[in-house]
């Protein structure tokens, strides 16, 4: 294939031209955004490698031009930067790829391969570039752990349409800032309306849904407007839908199949022009089966599904997400900003954080306001034994932990605890450094450090 690759890291460009001149390729190389698309213009490429942070102007918007081309090529977005928004971007204004550097070169082989399978299924004709994005997210998930980053492109994908998505995840991981981040990359400027389908009392939560007329019901004293007409063109977030009740869930399920509804007391029906976002921490089969959940509804809400990762699961982030909740938590309590002391910070990393992210801030609020010396020690973290020990078990449930789950998790932990130096880790399990790595493979554990 004809690969052209944009990047003011002159080393960078000449090694990745030297590695895929040698598969066959033929490559050619730009460092900055105004040479790289005239290169463009001239070359043809089938496939691009575009650098975020190019010295004349950012590769975001480089992206856009590149796709609008009559060639159309396979844009591959690379950065060294960790900011997630550019992620759901990237992959919002059509990349098919995003890779945080330093890159592998096997890596780079796989995309190339993929890349080129892709171009012989879809026909020139066929494709097409995809929608801009004409505003930045204004939210973000801190971390650059893969699975967060996995995540954002997943969004960016998800949010080029409508479809329904259903946000999965352990209480505190942060389901609704994902809903918002999918919301505002493809509807900015539209409402963003979130029920929590536990809290409102069930008589009322139809009302609350569809609205309702003049006259409807004792105490309508005038026509309402429900959620889904007033998302119009926006988000409608159902948090919690595994508590919704029954009744109402078969309402939902007709809403969604004929993408209208009726409001309570009403003849006329109003189209559902919303995007529909369903969370919850639940697991919904298991619910389906105990006959808690209706299974058509399941599969309707589950056509596309996002799933944050526990934070036990990204202890890498920790120290990001500390910063960035600090900050946070001095700007709303006009406190100052403390630093970590290291043996503080090891406590955090060591602990499984059954409630996540929220539980994290939470922690650290605490010892932010209660400070009185500019470094917290583990001492001012407050964390005591019964902390540590404590589950988490929702009212949904828990599901039992087996054996391999949980040697999964211990060699997770002890991994991200020693930065995943395989030797020192090997030697804290009390095994060898080649059974460690089988068990990295077998449990297709990720390398954040890579």
């Amino acid at each position: 294939m004809k690969v052209l690759i944009i990047d003011d890291d002159q080393a960078l460009c000449r090694s990745l031209q030297i590695a895929l001149t040698l598969r066959r390729n033929e490559v050619r190389c730009s460092f900055s955004a105004d040479s790289g698309v005239l290169e463009a213009h001239d070359f043809s490429p089938d496939v691009v490698f575009l650098d975020v942070n190019l010295p004349d102007q950012s590769g975001l918007k480089v992206l856009s031009g590149l796709l609008k081309n009559p060639y159309l090529p396979t844009v591959i977005i690379m950065t060294g930067e960790s900011d997630n928004n550019a992620v759901v971007e990237a992959m919002r204004k059509g990349a098919f790829e995003y890779l945080r550097k330093p890159l592998d070169i096997n890596e780079i082989y796989t995309i190339v391969a993929r890349v080129e399978r892709h171009r012989s299924r879809v026909e020139p004709e066929v494709k097409s570039p995809a929608k801009v994005l004409t505003e930045s997210c204004g939210f973000e998930m801190v971390g650059a752990h893969p699975k967060v980053v996995a995540l954002h492109k997943k969004i960016g994908l998800l949010s080029r349409s409508k479809v329904i998505v259903l946000v999965q995840g352990e209480s505190g991981t942060g389901k609704e800032l994902a809903a918002r981040i999918l919301h505002q990359a493809g509807s900015p400027g539209k409402p963003f309306v979130a029920v929590n389908c536990s809290a409102v009392v069930a008589t009322l939560l139809e009302s609350e849904f569809f609205g309702h007329e003049k006259g409807s019901f004792t105490g309508a004293d005038r026509v309402k407007i429900g959620k889904l007409e007033y998302a119009d063109g926006g988000t409608v977030f159902l948090d919690e839908i595994g508590d919704m009740a029954m009744d109402l869930q078969a309402k939902l399920l007709r809403v969604l199949q004929e993408e209208e509804f009726v409001r309570v007391g009403g003849l006329e029906p109003i189209p559902l022009t919303a995007r529909i976002v369903a969370a919850t921490h639940c697991d919904l089969r298991r619910l389906v089966s105990e006959g808690r959940f209706r299974e058509d509804l399941f599969y309707r809400l589950s056509v596309s599904s996002l799933h944050i990762p526990p934070l036990r699961e990204r202890r890498t982030d920790i120290p990001l997400l500390v910063d960035a909740l600090l900050e946070k938590i001095s700007s709303k309590f006009q406190c100052f900003k403390p630093a970590l002391s290291e043996d503080a910070l090891q406590n955090l990393l060591a602990y499984d954080w059954p409630g996540n992210v929220r539980e994290l801030e939470n922690v650290l609020t605490r010892a932010a306001v209660l400070a009185v010396d500019m470094m917290l020690t583990a001492e001012d973290l407050q964390m005591t034994p019964a902390d540590r020990e404590r589950a988490s078990v929702g009212d949904c449930g828990a599901r039992p932990t087996t054996l391999a789950e949980a040697e999964k998790r211990h060699v997770e932990k002890t991994l991200d605890s020693l930065r995943w130096n395989i030797t020192k880790v090997a030697k804290q399990l009390a095994i060898s450094p080649t059974t460690l790595r089988k068990k990295i493979s077998d449990y297709e554990l990720l390398n954040p450090y890579t």
